[in-house]
């Protein structure tokens, strides 16, 4: 009855950009979670650093580095950086300071995307632009798109233009619709 009506018109919710923080029914009862562009966040999956990657809190995640609590490549429960997070929430000052703090900028989470990736995918051209400037490749695809992939089925020119400017592959070929994986 109620549970299954709550669930079903959860899973009927697409967002974009980043939706609101809802609750989703599991085998203990509701838990809290946020739904952005391809990932499903659940707060009991992030550590610390995590969440406060995911809120944009520069000062605590620097906190929690000089602490030695955490270190910048951390993974959350589905190899997620704060990377990751802070580039599909759009947090570019969260993003240049780990980026200063060396943090890599080509690791891959369980989907097998780049923090670039989620940032395009997330339409964040802000934090896509400061890792194309630090290093980060453009290049680099999942099982089926790269970031220039994305970038046309947003149809974003700023976006695509800066990934051609630091030489995105114009000629790589995606291998299955990207209808599919949105």
């Amino acid at each position: 009855g109620s549970f299954q009506m709550k669930f079903f018109n959860f899973i009927k919710k697409e967002q974009f950009p980043p939706g609101p923080s809802i609750k989703v029914p599991n085998f203990f009862g509701f838990q809290r979670c946020l739904y952005i562009p391809g990932y499903m966040i659940r707060y009991r999956d992030l550590r610390k650093i995590h969440r406060a990657a995911l809120s944009g809190k520069v000062a605590k995640v620097q906190h929690l580095l000089l602490l030695g609590k955490n270190r910048v490549n951390d993974l959350d429960k589905k190899k997620r950086t704060c990377l990751h997070l802070a580039c599909v929430t759009g947090h570019s000052e969260l993003v240049t300071l780990l980026v200063e703090r060396k943090c890599e900028l080509d690791l891959l989470d369980k989907d097998s995307r780049t923090p670039l990736m989620k940032a395009v995918q997330c339409q964040q051209e802000e934090c896509a632009t400061i890792l194309l400037e630090h290093g980060a490749d453009p290049n680099i695809g999942d099982s089926n798109n790269s970031a220039l992939h994305y970038v046309a089925y947003f149809d974003n020119i700023d976006i695509a233009a800066k990934l051609l400017h630091y030489k995105a592959d114009i000629e790589a070929k995606n291998k299955v619709e990207i209808n599919n994986l949105i």
